[in-house]
């Protein structure tokens, strides 16, 4: 099990305000992992991740894979010409 007591939780700044507490909540100081929680739900569930894991993931969000079908993100919004 791994020791989450040293922790730093932050969250997205576009999280946004009026409550802010319907995102979630990750804590990359960890040695070798990185946790992920619900901010609506600090002593709940946490799923843990290699860094690899991680980067793998963050990779694959940034590349749309897991965008909603006609959905426009904001990278899309604005492309950068080369």
């Amino acid at each position: 099990m791994i020791d989450l007591s040293l922790a730093r939780w932050r969250k997205s700044a576009r999280s946004g305000s009026g409550g802010g507490n319907s995102c979630v909540e990750v804590a990359d100081n960890l040695a070798g992992v990185v946790a992920l929680r619900d901010s609506k739900d600090p002593d709940g569930a946490v799923l843990v991740f290699t860094r690899t894991e991680w980067a793998a993931f963050i990779g694959r969000v940034k590349d749309g894979e897991f965008d909603q079908p006609g959905e426009i993100t904001s990278s899309r919004q604005n492309p950068q010409s080369d």
